[in-house]
């Protein structure tokens, strides 16, 4: 151990009578350097308490990456080359299946959380929200104005804890030429509701026009042909 500034200093005062320094033992030498660097004078520049974790996760995650690299073949490039590859993979599966959705009847997936409402009442709560710029909640509404407005023309039974998608095949059935869009429009109304993604303007007008479309089309119990506008 090397004792410097101050702390040599301390142990060097001591002297015998011809003023040679007298030897001191290990213990009281250590003690005396850690009094002497234990003076804040010497700690202005430390790095804080923060600093100190950072410097020890930085430190962690590149003793991490220093092994995983020296366990991959081809070194840090390889391991570079695995992650970007399962990044890809991973985006690519998001983009074939896109957002997991809940299997149907599981509680909370219910279409309409409040009251029964009108079909006018869910289109009036849609423009309002629209008008405001909450897309999220405009298309929400809108689904649901499908949906009743199909109940209150029977051509959907009406049926507590029904889903988008229920809704959506049960149309569909009745409804061909429009079974695309309503599958469309279920989705949508899943990606904003469960699936933590944020509608725009485009995706909830898709959905106003399939409103729109639909209150103009006659159903057909064929399900080979399509509706006839009214």
């Amino acid at each position: 151990m090397t004792v410097t500034g101050g702390a040599a200093a301390a142990l060097a005062r001591p002297r015998a009578d011809g003023g040679v320094p007298v030897d001191i033992s290990r213990v009281p030498a250590r003690e005396a350097a850690e009094r002497e660097l234990s003076d804040p004078r010497y700690h202005e520049n430390d790095p804080n308490l923060l600093q100190r974790g950072l410097n020890r996760f930085w430190e962690w995650l590149d003793d991490l990456f220093g092994a995983a690299s020296g366990a991959t073949p081809g070194g840090v490039l390889g391991l570079v080359v695995i992650v970007l590859a399962v990044a890809a993979l991973a985006a690519a599966l998001w983009w074939r299946l896109g957002t997991p959705h809940r299997a149907p009847g599981t509680t909370g997936d219910s279409l309409f959380s409040d009251g029964p409402r009108t079909a006018r009442d869910h289109r009036t709560a849609a423009a309002r929200h629209a008008s405001a710029g909450r897309w999220n909640e405009a298309v929400q509404e809108r689904m649901r104005a499908i949906v009743r407005s199909l109940e209150e023309r029977t051509l959907l039974e009406p049926r507590p804890g029904r889903t988008a998608d229920e809704a959506a095949a049960e149309a569909g059935r009745s409804l061909p030429s429009h079974a695309d869009d309503l599958r469309l429009a279920a989705r949508t109304f899943d990606d904003v509701t469960y699936g933590g993604r944020t509608a725009d303007e485009p995706a909830y007008r898709r959905v106003e026009e399939l409103d729109t479309a639909l209150e103009r089309t006659r159903p057909t119990l064929d399900t080979t042909s399509t509706g006839t506008p009214a």
